[in-house]
């Protein structure tokens, strides 16, 4: 088989594994979709993939409800890296004001892949957020939404954003959507991540930035 070939599958494979063990809570498995520095960022969460497997952990103990469905990828690849972005939704039940609901956010992950002693693997993950619903589990349910609570977050992932901060989730409230400047800078780091630059993240942002914010 073409190596390049060889490599793709390589890659979506990690993307599918990542799914299905993370939402199975197949924690061992989990952990080796990641080298050893991978990052994760999410609405609710960023940090290292040990933090992200733990806190997923507990969370999955506690009865935290979030689920994960791709559909197709598409990776460029170049030497040992690689962009995979793979189209999701992101699935989450929770309460809200007493009414069970579902939110479902439509988006994309956008990996960055890097092949070390043959292992592709991912070394950072950015979640796209392009647009996303609520709706009572009961359809006959009656549910009025905090119109200013709302209006605080970004359209893209406004519903998650609400269902998870009446959950007592702290919402990061810059990531990136369909379209705009922060979508914009991701694409192009993307690209500067398959030309060789040192890092997976801008100057500024990443493990560093995160470090010196908690300290």
């Amino acid at each position: 088989m073409d190596s390049h070939v060889e490599d793709k599958l390589a890659i979506f494979e990690g993307v599918q594994n990542w799914a299905v063990w993370r939402d199975s809570g197949d924690w061992e498995r989990f952990r080796s979709v990641w080298h050893e520095d991978g990052w994760m960022t999410a609405t609710w969460f960023q940090g290292s993939a040990e933090d992200f497997i733990e806190v997923s952990r507990s969370g999955l103990e506690r009865g935290v409800s979030i689920l994960h469905f791709l559909g197709g990828s598409s990776a460029d690849i170049q030497g040992e890296r690689a962009i995979c972005q793979t189209k999701m939704t992101i699935s989450q039940r929770a309460p809200v004001d007493g009414v069970l609901v579902d939110v479902v956010c439509t988006g994309r992950f956008y990996d960055f892949f890097e092949k070390r002693a043959g292992r592709w693997a991912i070394v950072r993950r950015q979640p796209i957020y392009e647009k996303d619903r609520l709706d009572p589990v009961d359809p006959s349910a009656s549910l009025e939404l905090d119109p200013e609570l709302l209006g605080r977050f970004p359209e893209g992932y406004k519903h998650l954003a609400y269902l998870q901060s009446k959950n007592g989730f702290t919402i990061n409230l810059d990531l990136p959507q369909l379209l705009g400047p922060v979508v914009e800078r991701l694409y192009d780091h993307g690209r500067a991540w398959l030309a060789g630059t040192r890092s997976a993240f801008p100057e500024g942002e990443g493990p560093r930035s995160a470090a010196a914010t908690r300290a």
